[in-house]
């Protein structure tokens, strides 16, 4: 099964996630970080020099990322795990059974942009983009309601979050597009 972890930058996936591999360290779980990738692997397709930043190629990325299932190519007589995690803002954008969309209150949100050193600019483009959903309605209208689940991490460690995580993986929780709401952050 692929679960993809997505969200805006902040939200808690690179920390959920580790938390979520160090405890599912009997192997059933595997974690891969795509934003480490897109530039090593040439994974993207322009430099967006305004945003000083890579535009991901989602072809390339889906791709790189098929070769890496287990099952696939060399690793055909590797064991399966249960899971693999695909991490990344973009995660939403690649194939997956399960997609799992933290959310953060823009002000939380905020400040742990601002501890990153993140720009003022692009920290209130990213709460903007929690208050108004950005991430959960693309992953919506890719994949309906059916195979997506929202975390509010505002309130709860990344190790909380890692285990419900793997609550989505185990089927412990249920569907929950539409549960978190930010929009008074505009009021």
């Amino acid at each position: 099964m692929r679960v993809a972890v997505t969200g805006t930058p902040g939200t808690g996936k690179t920390s959920s996630t580790d938390a979520l591999a160090r405890a599912e360290s009997d192997g059933n779980v595997e974690v891969i970080h795509l934003n480490e990738h897109i530039e090593t692997e040439r994974l993207y397709s322009d430099v967006d020099e305004t945003r000083d930043s890579l535009v991901a190629d989602p072809d390339a990325l889906a791709g790189w990322l098929d070769e890496r299932e287990p099952g696939a190519g060399e690793n055909a007589d590797s064991e399966r795990a249960e899971a693999l995690v695909v991490e990344s803002h973009l995660a939403h954008l690649l194939p997956a059974d399960r997609i799992v969309v933290l959310r953060c209150q823009p002000e939380e949100l905020e400040r742990r942009l601002d501890e990153r050193g993140v720009d003022e600019r692009k920290m209130t483009e990213n709460a903007e983009s929690e208050a108004i959903d950005a991430i959960l309605a693309e992953t919506v209208e890719r994949y309906s309601t059916e195979n997506v689940y929202e975390i509010d991490t505002t309130d709860l460690t990344p190790v909380e979050v890692g285990k419900e995580i793997g609550r989505v993986i185990a089927g412990e929780r249920a569907p929950s597009a539409g549960t978190v709401s930010f929009l008074e952050y505009f009021e």
